[in-house]
């Protein structure tokens, strides 16, 4: 065997020296060239494998780095794409926060409940629509709750808008809410019978059934439409958070405090996740995650103060319509407004626009009936302009709207503008005839006082007790057209009005508020400044809003600090922790000397005012009855009114306007008087609640001076 091995290893031995030999014969063999040209191949086979190696090398390293990003970074992303192609999730939307009042009673609350929807059939035509109708009401009637409200055939075929007059094409109908579970069952089973029918699950808001300040709260919309408020315009613009992401069908605040805190009360939707397979069928049970409820707002409103301050405009309304006597002849009242207002808080504890409506209508979209019945009370005419509700336009024009014109009420700013602008002083007086005459020889123009009354002498004092139209003409009017002459006066008086909240917005917040109309520029340029400077002394030169008029009587009442009207309190979680309280604001203060304050106190307590008989609490106030020509009425008479209490330490402000309402007197003060009582009974005038007493008869009562029995005088409007 050792001798095998030795034998191989020297056979292979003169292998090798053979082949060795014969490569150096073969080298010795070649040329020079040929040795170079050899050498050249050996160089750049030994670069084109060095360049092989570097690209491997190259490849796998941005492999590797590619999978280390991969698993290290866009993992988590990588991983939430193949669990959405492995299911499918549905939103769903949040539930609202409540609407409290400032005891914490409900106002506008959300429930789950299961609902009723439609999607249009464009092919379906008005018969089948009815028949449609019909078969849908015939298993409400069979199945539903024997007492819920009743839907006739006509209310489903409203409610499926065919004509597409209040839905999209696209978009569903709510048919009926609060299906029972047989209601539910019978859908389910018979799809096939009611095609395009579908049952959601949602959040429906409910309002209270004693309708508490129901514009002011405001009302909801499908986000579908109401895509015309900017708000909503690209409200998903740039948002990947799922849960808040708007979602087409869900609702959302539309209008007043609901449009106002649409952020703090939406909440976060929900997410129903399904396991699905590469075919997109379901494979397995669903995951739930519930949608979180928004926050809860507590309202400066008073439920109870709210109602009898409602209750108090619908009285007294009825009682003008149908009242005899002199001072109800030309009244014609059919709406009426107020608003109550701490005085150094700011907080807004009633604010009524009458009549009202039931903001249940929204649920769902609104059907043209509905909206019809309801056109002329869904706006607050408490602080924009709202119309009278007469359904012919040619009626309609002839009445006023919720924006009046401030008549004698204006006058307590009138006597501090003069002063302030040192036009006279605190012990000034004046010889009021009647009248105050004004303009060209030849183009006189007469003011004249209420009934045409002479007053004689008059101090500032005075002339607001008796409300002479003479005094603020020729003392304040005029005195400040010739002090500046031309077109700065009415500037000068602008900024004044701009001061109190004239002319401006209150900073409420509140959508849509109206800054008012005015109108002394406008008689600067059709007449002359000093024909606007004259008539806006007396009230007649600008057209407010009852919340412009509740901040300025307000000011009056602290000496000067105009606040920001606050109706909400605070915000609460779901778990009633205060997320947010607010705290009184001052939008802007003057500085008057106190004898000018003295000196208008003076003149308010000593205003004779209806209703206000046997009162355990003093008040300062001021009557107005602006006049206007509207339509084909000339002179229609506004009853304005504001007032606070008590006189000495002011709590509250209240300013009621009742358009087309006769006399400030007697139209507007007797509803002031209700909410006064209310407020002392509920809060206390004095911080402590007062038992409450039954208020005076007051029908035959009479305020013995031309001031309430006319302010209607007011003087003419036209200057006669």
């Amino acid at each position: 065997m050792g001798q095998h091995r030795e034998l191989v290893r020297s056979l292979g031995l003169c292998r090798y020296a053979y082949t060795e030999g014969r490569i150096d014969r073969v080298s010795n063999n070649l040329t020079e060239d040929e040795q170079k040209r050899e050498n050249r191949n050996r160089r750049h086979f030994s670069f084109r494998l060095n360049v092989f190696f570097f690209i491997t090398f190259f490849a796998f390293s941005i492999l590797i780095v590619r999978l280390a990003y991969l698993q290290f970074v866009e993992g988590d992303n990588l991983r939430e794409k193949e669990h959405q192609i492995g299911s499918k999730s549905l939103p769903v939307p949040p539930i609202r926060g409540n609407i409290l009042d400032s005891e914490g009673r409900e106002i506008a609350y959300s429930i789950s409940t299961q609902s009723l929807y439609y999607t249009l059939d464009v092919k379906m035509k008005k018969d089948a629509g009815m028949e449609f109708a019909a078969k849908l009401v015939e298993v409400f009637d069979r199945l539903g709750d024997k007492n819920g409200k009743k839907l006739s055939v006509e209310d489903v075929f409203e409610k499926m808008d065919l004509t597409g007059r209040m839905n999209s094409s696209f978009q569903p109908r709510r048919i009926k809410t609060g299906l029972t579970k047989e209601e539910i069952a019978y859908f389910s089973e018979h799809q096939q019978e009611f095609k395009g029918i579908e049952v959601f699950e949602e959040s429906i808001r409910q309002y209270s059934e004693d309708r508490v300040a129901v514009q002011l709260v405001g009302y909801l919309k499908k986000l579908s439409g109401a895509k015309d408020l900017k708000k909503y315009n690209d409200i998903n613009a740039g948002q990947t958070d799922k849960a808040l992401k708007y979602i087409e069908t869900e609702e959302v605040g539309y209008d007043g405090l609901e449009l106002m805190y649409q952020d703090e009360l939406r909440g976060s939707n929900g997410i129903k996740e399904y396991p699905v397979n590469n075919q997109g069928e379901i494979i397995g049970p669903m995951k739930l995650t519930k949608p979180v409820k928004g926050e809860n707002l507590v309202l400066t409103i008073n439920k109870d103060i709210q109602q009898v301050t409602q209750k108090a405009i619908m009285d007294q309304i009825h009682f003008v319509q149908t009242a005899k006597g002199r001072q109800y002849e030309n009244a014609h009242p059919t709406t009426g407004y107020a608003v109550a207002m701490e005085v150094d808080t700011g907080k807004v504890v009633a604010m009524a626009s009458m009549p009202d409506y039931d903001p249940s209508v929204w649920q769902g979209g609104i059907s043209q009936k509905d909206l019809d019945a309801v056109q002329f009370f869904q706006y607050n005419g408490t602080i924009k302009e709202v119309q009278p509700p007469y359904e012919k336009y040619e009626e309609r024009k002839n009445h006023p709207s919720s924006l009046v014109y401030l008549g004698s009420t204006q006058k307590p700013l009138s006597v501090l503008v003069g002063l302030n602008e040192k036009l006279f002083t605190t012990n000034s007086t004046f010889n009021d005839p009647g009248y105050f005459e004004f303009g060209k020889e030849g183009h006189k123009v007469r003011v004249w006082n209420a009934s045409k009354a002479a007053n004689g002498s008059l101090s500032p004092t005075r002339a607001i007790a008796k409300s002479s139209n003479a005094f603020m003409s020729a003392m304040v009017g005029n005195r400040l057209y010739m002090q500046y002459k031309g077109r700065d006066g009415v500037d000068v008086w602008d900024g004044y009005m701009k001061q109190f909240g004239l002319g401006v917005t209150t900073g409420s917040g509140l959508p849509s508020e109206s800054a008012g109309v005015i109108d002394y520029y406008h008689e600067a340029d059709k007449a002359s400044s000093q024909s606007a400077l004259i008539r806006a002394s007396w009230g007649q030169q600008g057209r407010y809003t009852t919340l412009q008029l509740a901040q300025y009587a307000a000011m009056l009442a602290n000496h000067g600090k105009r606040m920001k009207p606050q109706f909400v309190q605070e915000i609460r979680d779901v778990n009633g922790n205060v997320t947010q309280s607010y705290q009184s604001e001052v939008l802007n203060s003057v500085d008057y000397p106190d004898q000018y304050w003295k000196t208008i106190e003076d003149g308010m307590a000593q205003v004779p005012v209806q209703g206000f008989e046997g009162v355990n609490y003093t008040f300062l106030r001021k009557t107005g009855t602006s006049q206007q020509d509207v339509g084909k009425r000339s002179r229609v008479e506004n009853a304005v009114f504001i007032a606070y209490a008590p006189a000495d330490k002011p709590k509250l402000a209240v300013a009621v306007v009742v358009p087309d309402g006769g006399y400030g007197g007697w139209g507007a003060a007797p509803i002031a008087r209700k909410i006064f009582d209310a407020y002392d009974e509920k809060v206390g005038l004095h911080g402590t609640p007062r038992k409450p007493q039954p208020p005076a008869d007051t029908e035959n009562d009479s305020p013995d001076s031309a001031d309430a029995a006319g302010h209607g005088g007011n003087a003419a409007a036209n200057g006669q």
